[in-house]
């Protein structure tokens, strides 16, 4: 008898995008992602908010979602959510979804942990792309997260460094906040650090110990020497914003590459993967490519569309879960605080 295949429906809402994604196996079919730009007037993310748009969304998102991926909801072996971290209204939103659909359609429910996912959006099959071999170290890199986990299966995750205060994307978010950049500022940082000198203003490196980190020092030189060339001269930022920007995005990624290579030396291993919404950068991308001729490291470096927050990655987990037979009952609850 052949094998079935196995349709796992993925939905996402952990913070303030609503996704939902099908998954055939390990091949993805759809991934539908909407975004809510209502916060940007707001200069962050309002939980508030989030909720309600994760309300008005979710269903034309996940109907979307199984629509594009061509087969009816009847196939669906599972659904897989995000049960966190993440903020609590919008991981309700899904949660419940989850659960009222999975009782509807009669079928198994499978808990997600957000991180997790970031780590195995690695797993997704694509053309071109080679999947890690474990054991591998992982570097999550997002709004909330800086951590370095070390890989040794699928569930099997050791966290081995992380951040102590603000987490890499905060740091960004904030300089570009300083600098009077619109939310969010990560990407309009490294767009304009890409025309700039990144040695043309020195920020020093907090001196933190092991593998962990700290950005909440790096935030307040950068705050505190933009207020002082200010008072000297008005216009410093508009004059020099490329070089500010680079000068940022260049001690941000020389502290992520510093414990990097820390970790290597310490694990023995070289194999290196990297996610959430700050392996978007293109400093970063560029200096883990850098780092394989220069270290011999083998880098994984995820698709754009798998850094940012989105179902696929909770679809692989989902469908890897199947596999294990790791369902979840409806008792299950959104959990915003949710280690690896």
């Amino acid at each position: 008898m052949a094998s079935q295949n196995i349709y796992i429906l993925a939905i996402e809402s952990s913070c303030d995008d609503t996704a939902a994604a099908i998954l055939k196996n390990d091949t993805l079919l759809s991934n539908i992602v909407a975004t809510q730009e209502v916060h940007q007037k707001y200069g962050g993310v309002v939980p508030e908010l989030a909720s309600r748009a994760h309300q008005q969304n979710i269903v034309p998102v996940i109907h979307q979602a199984i629509t594009k991926a061509n087969i009816d909801k009847k196939e669906i072996s599972a659904i897989a959510f995000t049960k966190g971290p993440g903020l609590m209204g919008s991981l309700l939103v899904g949660t419940s979804f989850a659960k009222s659909l999975s009782l509807g359609l009669n079928i198994p429910l499978i808990e997600v942990n957000h991180m997790q996912a970031h780590i195995l959006a690695h797993f997704i099959k694509e053309e071109n792309y080679d999947i890690p071999e474990f054991p591998f170290l992982a570097m999550t890199i997002s709004g909330g997260h800086t951590q370095i986990i070390k890989v040794i299966s699928h569930f099997e995750m050791e966290v081995i460094g992380q951040t102590i205060d603000d987490a890499v994307g905060e740091a960004f978010d904030k300089s570009a906040k300083i600098m009077g950049l619109p939310y969010p500022g990560g990407p309009l940082i490294d767009k304009y650090a890409q025309l700039g000198n990144p040695k043309a203003f020195p920020f020093t490196k907090p001196k933190v110990g092991g593998l962990d980190f700290s950005f909440s020092g790096l935030k307040t030189a950068v705050l505190y020497f933009i207020q002082k060339q200010v008072k000297k001269n008005p216009n410093f930022i508009e004059e020099n914003r490329n070089d500010i920007c680079a000068s940022i995005q260049y001690t941000i990624i020389q502290i992520l590459m510093d414990k990097l290579k820390k970790a290597v030396k310490q694990t023995g291993i070289n194999q290196i993967a990297i996610g959430g919404g700050v392996s978007a950068n293109s400093g970063i991308r560029k200096a883990l490519k850098e780092a394989e001729g220069k270290y011999g490291w083998k880098t994984y470096v995820p698709k754009f569309e798998y850094t940012t927050d989105n179902a696929a990655m909770i679809g692989i987990v989902g469908y890897y879960k199947y596999l294990a037979k790791e369902f979840t009952d409806l008792s299950v609850t959104a959990q915003a605080r949710y280690k690896i």
